[in-house]
């Protein structure tokens, strides 16, 4: 994502999310926090149809937003972004990604489900509308050590 596709961003963000846009300035407050943020766009025939974004502090990566525009549902854009957003965690080192996503969104759980998320709390009422945030994580880090006992040192 660039400067340029803030308002075509802005545009879609208010017609996914009516009630809980982001104010156009946000955008650009994000992006010029290159450091810590990663923001992307889905173009198809020139025209944006999806976009996303993260934070990344390690060790947490958290996705900011994502979005696809519904006539183009079904067709991987959305695990397009997710996917460019856990390469970009990785990249950053982190060991785990988190997310919220509405409790009344079954399509949006589905697809984190797929690539490994697992619900971990409920944020209640944190839309403005009312409904729950599910928070959701990916563990990226190292695998757990074994901690099954051994006798002198030996498995």
């Amino acid at each position: 994502m660039t400067a340029a596709d803030i308002p075509a961003v802005h545009d879609l963000e208010r017609r996914l999310f009516p009630v809980d846009a982001w104010p156009l300035h946000m955008f650009s407050a994000e992006l010029a926090q290159a450091a810590t943020r990663h923001y992307v766009v889905a173009e198809l025939a020139g025209r944006i149809v999806g976009y996303a974004g993260l934070m990344c502090i390690r060790p947490i990566a958290d996705v900011q937003t994502i979005a696809v525009v519904p006539e183009q549902e079904g067709k991987g854009i959305g695990s397009a972004l997710l996917t460019e957003l856990i390469r970009e965690s990785q990249l950053r080192r982190a060991d785990d990604v988190l997310l919220e996503v509405r409790a009344d969104n079954p399509r949006a759980q589905q697809l984190y489900r797929r690539y490994g998320f697992e619900q971990i709390h409920v944020r209640p009422r944190y839309y403005r509308d009312g409904v729950d945030a599910l928070i959701m994580r990916l563990r990226l880090g190292a695998p757990e050590p074994d901690t099954t006992p051994t006798e002198a040192g030996r498995p």
